[in-house]
């Protein structure tokens, strides 16, 4: 069967069989059947109406090699449930939504500005400055520490989580035979094993140290759940699940708000009109010292409308991962067997015609009413929908606002001198990246 990955970016491209077949139909790979969901409607509706449903995951062999079937979001069933409740409840625990995380975005902020800030208006690759900060916030937030932008084994992290978000996918049509070859394969497994060694040295520094009077990070809270939970038959809370969730919380927090940011600065070098209007309206709020907070975008209407087009635009998650009936259900009214695929196709909502006045333009008016009041779409799902949503939506709402913000205010994003086009085409993988670039920040 060929790999779900082999046909995100045809799925994007032929969008047309929706009109053809109608906005649930049926591709077949091999003998497998895969429902795909087009469109706002159809996706909202075939993700919520029984969303127990549908929560299953289609695990790939590539990613069954790579997780084992562990951790949170390659995970299904009873060890998925389990390990979700605990996450959330923990980042809960931790500060989501609260004030004290939101301080952990503000510091890391106020770092990455003054690291452009240093640059003194020379060209850069923001990539991984974007990557660095971003990261620290999960990384305080996971390993109660956080990591200079000179540590060694932070590099070495930030470059095994690229390669490991790869998707190889003649591993996925041919894991019996790849599995033996040496290839790309191999080195992107290679790269999630250097993830998961730092995280058991991690915890076995936390484990030596003992349990603190007051759990201080996500290592902490999990350790005192093992404990409590070991006479348990049914627990999987255990070392290994500990692992890949927190290399799920790693993954996910660091290379999908990073990568957002990284389209941000992209399209507002793009866009300068677009990139004046946010500053003159940062300029009018706030003061050039301020602290900006997530709630300060209530007075910032086109700054966060601006963010959020972002997001929608650049679509980085492109189609969204698969998922498995796990039990006989009926989705729109058509009845599917227990294992069934389902695949929902998040560009479709993000781009809908019926939906988005200009859905391939890059337009904040899709977020302002006629006097410039900022309105939510029901159409906007970054973060999916469903039993299967994004767990940190709340802390990536926060941090691309605050990073974001923090940036316009503090500089003008140009192209470097001579240089007079720039690339808004994604380069397909794990997620949909922007194709390498530099960039001037020009202190204002």
């Amino acid at each position: 069967m060929c790999g779900i990955s082999c046909v995100l970016s045809w799925l994007l491209s032929h969008l047309q069989l929706a009109k053809i077949h109608g906005n649930i139909f049926t591709l077949w790979f091999g003998w497998a059947p895969v429902i795909v969901l087009n469109g706002f409607q159809a996706v909202k509706d075939g993700m919520t109406m029984h969303p127990e449903d549908v929560s299953g995951r289609l695990v790939s062999p590539f990613f069954r090699a790579m997780a084992k079937g562990k951790g949170i979001m390659l995970a299904t069933g009873h060890t998925w449930k389990q390990q979700r409740r605990f996450a959330l409840r923990t980042l809960r625990d931790l500060g989501l939504g609260k004030r004290g995380l939101e301080h952990r975005v503000q510091e890391e902020a106020h770092y990455l500005v003054a690291f452009f800030a240093s640059t003194k208006g020379k060209p850069l690759d923001p990539s991984f400055p974007l990557f660095h900060s971003v990261s620290n916030v999960i990384c305080a937030v996971v390993f109660g520490r956080h990591f200079s932008r000179e540590d060694e084994t932070f590099h070495e992290l930030i470059k095994a989580t690229e390669l490991c978000l790869s998707l190889p996918q003649l591993y996925e049509i041919f894991p019996w035979l790849m599995c033996r070859l040496p290839g790309p394969h191999k080195k992107a497994l290679s790269c999630y094993d250097v993830l998961s060694s730092f995280t058991r040295r991690e915890i076995r520094m936390h484990m030596d140290r003992g349990t603190p009077d007051e759990l201080q990070d996500f290592i902490d809270f999990y350790l005192a759940h093992i404990e409590k939970t070991k006479d348990e038959p049914r627990s999987t809370y255990n070392e290994d699940n500990m692992v890949y969730s927190i290399n799920d919380l790693f993954l996910g927090g660091s290379e999908t708000t990073s990568t957002t940011l990284n389209w941000g600065l992209l399209y507002m070098v793009a866009n300068p009109d677009i990139q004046e209007k946010v500053q003159k309206e940062l300029d009018a709020v706030l003061g050039p010292s301020q602290l900006i907070c997530y709630e300060d975008r209530r007075e910032l209407p086109y700054t966060n409308a601006v963010v959020h087009e972002v997001q929608r635009f650049s679509n980085i998650i492109s189609v969204g991962m698969p998922r498995v009936c796990v039990r006989n259900t009926t989705l729109l009214g058509f009845p599917l067997k227990k294992g069934t695929i389902v695949l929902p196709n998040i560009a479709s909502s993000l781009y809908d015609p019926e939906h988005w006045e200009t859905p391939r333009c890059f337009n904040p008016g899709h977020f302002l009413d006629k006097d410039g009041n900022f309105v939510s779409r029901e159409a906007f799902l970054p973060f999916s929908i469903g039993h299967r949503v994004c767990l940190g939506e709340h802390l990536a709402r926060t941090e691309l606002f605050i990073f974001f913000a923090n940036l316009l205010r503090a500089f003008t994003f140009r192209l470097p001198e001579g240089v007079t086009k720039i690339s808004t085409e994604p380069v397909l993988g794990g997620t949909l990246q922007p194709h390498p670039y530099r960039i001037c920040a020009i202190p204002r």
